[in-house]
């Protein structure tokens, strides 16, 4: 097994071991993320010089016995709305070409703290609004399965370079699924902590109520690792939660999945499911039975609602979060003759189709006459989502589900835009509700990854993750796609 082939837990036992240093290991991520990217278009940038300095420096530190953590060495990436100091963040958009970030996101920092080393960005849907990262000012991002194929999105640069081997770990940002769908539909592992659980401070924002960041790795044990250095309270987001100690598991976690209640909610398992994905979560649920888990169907009356509450809320928090990129304030500036016109051709210019119409659609509901039909009547509705969820973990502990209604499709296959929302049929309700949740892999569909998505409860992301570590076991190694190099 080569060192691209490694997880971050063993990368990082590697180190402590001395049985290779973070230069050697940086070194040939480095060398595969140029020859893979080239052929998926995962990364944007990849950081050569600055990341074989920070690995030199982990290196020093672990010969003078002061490594500051056992990600000390460890390469990641960063999706390209994450603020890194001194390197570009264009979250894949020409208004913010050439931007240049003046300091680190909070997440960032603290994995500088624990002496990660940046390998690099990855792309992304502009502006996170996507479900496939085609409407990159980079290009598309291609699926390492079959490159022929979208890897999902808006995090699907992350997800692909993770899937490729071209990096253990990468940072994404989870609006709508953005983390999950693309780790559903490369093979890998993507964690949407709860809301307010990892600072959003320095994540160029898209839908403030909505966004979290978190991982994507290529195990469950690795998005833990990940997410233990990134999260906590942080002054600079308003919403941050003060943590209490609950990262140890309940004792009857530890025994496989004994007694552990799984709901399955029958809202998402309908006769219009794709049959194959269907099957394998099914038999991912059966597995956990087998494993000692109690499964129960359960409803989610208003699941049938999450989308269109989603997209009546997110595009009213876009129009706000974007009104600051007029080329007066922030973003790149296109000269009219006027300040109207030069308001008009700097957006018009710097803004893609989908961040328009979605801008357009968040100030339409907003406006006077249509607040109350729109925006009030979809925070009323998502107060009626959340109390699904509050009464379904009454009865059950976790809920079970699809990641995705589909597997990967190809490039440019889904031109409108409505069938392009439904790829996010079964991630939104997370957004809107608060909660954790985690897609792994649970099988391969026509040799495309079906992922199989876990929720808890506001701040039961160990659980979460427990669970999904203990079927990830009884399951096996995944593997990786085909290689790229032929």
């Amino acid at each position: 097994m080569g060192l691209s082939e490694l997880t971050v837990e063993r990368i990082s036992r590697g180190l402590k071991a001395g049985e290779f240093g973070s230069e050697e290991t940086v070194r040939e991520f480095l060398r595969l993320a140029e020859i893979r990217s080239a052929k998926t278009g995962s990364f944007v940038e990849i950081y050569g010089q600055s990341a074989l300095e920070e690995a030199r420096a982990s290196d020093e530190r672990r010969r003078q016995g002061k490594a500051l953590s056992d990600l000390d060495g460890v390469p990641v990436a960063l999706k390209d709305n994450l603020l890194l100091a001194g390197k570009r963040a264009e979250a894949a958009s020409a208004i913010l070409r050439g931007y240049v970030s003046a300091y680190d996101a909070t997440a960032v920092r603290r994995l500088r703290e624990a002496g990660a080393v940046f390998l690099g960005r990855t792309n992304m849907d502009e502006f996170a609004m996507g479900s496939s990262t085609e409407t990159s000012i980079h290009g598309p991002t291609r699926n390492p399965w079959d490159t022929e194929r979208v890897p999902g999105g808006s995090s699907g640069g992350s997800a692909a370079a993770v899937a490729e081997g071209s990096v253990p770990a990468a940072l994404g940002s989870d609006t709508g699924g953005s983390i999950r769908q693309p780790a559903a539909m490369c093979g890998a592992v993507g964690l949407k902590p709860t809301y307010g659980r990892v600072s959003r401070y320095g994540l160029i924002a898209m839908a403030s109520s909505l966004d979290q960041i978190g991982p994507l790795t290529r195990t469950v044990g690795d998005a833990a690792i990940i997410l233990k250095a990134i999260e906590g309270w942080d002054g600079a987001d308003s919403n941050s939660v003060r943590l209490k100690p609950e990262w140890a598991v309940p004792e009857r976690w530890t025994d496989g999945l004994k007694g552990v209640r799984i709901g399955l909610p029958k809202e998402y398992f309908s006769s219009e499911l794709d049959p194959d994905i269907r099957g394998l979560v099914m038999a991912a649920a059966a597995k956990m039975e087998g494993m000692g888990a109690e499964l129960t169907e359960i409803d989610l009356p208003h699941a049938k609602y999450a989308l269109s509450v989603y997209y009546v809320l997110m595009p009213a928090e876009v129009s706000a979060n974007l009104a600051r990129f007029d080329g007066v304030r922030y973003g790149n500036r296109a000269e009219a003759d006027d300040l109207v016109g030069t308001y008009r051709r700097t957006r018009g210019q710097g803004f893609g189709v989908e961040v328009r119409r979605r801008i357009m659609v968040g100030n339409y509901v907003l406006s006077s006459g249509y607040y109350g039909d729109y925006y009030r009547k979809a925070q009323q509705v998502r107060r009626l989502i959340v109390g699904d969820f509050r009464l379904a973990f009454g009865k059950c502990d976790l809920i079970l589900s699809p990641t995705a209604p589909s597997v990967a499709w190809k490039l440019g296959g889904k031109a409108d835009s409505m069938s392009m929302y439904l790829a996010d049929i079964f991630t939104v309700s997370a957004n809107v509700a608060g909660l954790p949740g985690i897609s792994l892999p649970c099988g391969l569909s026509n040799g495309l990854p079906v992922g199989l998505q876990i929720l808890g409860p506001h701040f039961s992301d160990g659980n979460v993750l427990a669970a999904a570590h203990a079927y990830e076991q009884a399951r096996g190694p995944f593997g990786f796609p085909p290689p790229l190099e032929g």
